[in-house]
């Protein structure tokens, strides 16, 4: 999953919430320094994505892809999810997505001490233009693939994902609204039992 779906698992724990989204950013067992809370959201946000990596809805909507991206599909499929979570959020939350993501960006801001070196960097881009909540759109799902290829050197040709998803909307969305149920029930058990 990406950002928009590991912050949302995180239950409304802003220390947890910390952990899940900076969880990429971090080797191995280098995080025992950080507060109690964000270490358990690293351990969730790799819980997180062992469930989805071993789950057939994810893989299959990976498989659709897999001819023209390769191993980049579960990278788009992620992106993919998310903005179907941002596009649906009144389903999964009462509070207004624009809301949600500005408390998140205010979150950081208010933690940027123990943030890694790469999310520091990261983030005045992803607040500037919004990256989050710009995933409810597919203008900002292109602009996600076109800056996930710049990334790849333009070898991963992610730039043109955003006509599989066109193409195969309904699929797709569907695929995530199932998977996602299942996900959510997960996510909350690991939270608890974390």
């Amino acid at each position: 999953m990406n950002f928009l779906a590991h912050i949302y698992l995180s239950f409304n724990d802003d220390q947890v919430m910390l952990g899940n989204f900076i969880a990429d950013s971090i080797r191995g067992n280098k995080f025992k320094h950080l507060p109690d809370r964000v270490q358990k959201g690293i351990r969730l946000h790799r819980e997180i994505d062992t469930f989805t990596d071993a789950h057939p809805i994810p893989k299959k909507s990976s498989k659709r892809l897999h001819s023209n991206y390769s191993h980049y599909s579960r990278v788009i499929v992620d992106i993919f999810y998310d903005h179907f979570l941002a596009k649906n959020w009144a389903q999964y939350s009462d509070m207004p997505l624009a809301l949600f993501v500005d408390r998140f960006y205010d979150l950081l801001e208010d933690h940027y001490d123990i943030l890694p070196d790469g999310v520091k960097r990261m983030m005045p881009y992803m607040i500037a233009d919004n990256w989050i909540y710009n995933y409810s759109k597919m203008e900002g799902i292109g602009r996600v693939l076109n800056g996930m290829d710049r990334r790849t050197k333009n070898k991963s040709k992610m730039n043109f994902a955003i006509l599989d998803l066109e193409e195969h909307y309904d699929a797709f969305e569907s695929e995530f609204t199932d998977f996602f149920e299942e996900l959510t029930v997960f996510a909350r058990q690991k939270y608890i039992s974390l």
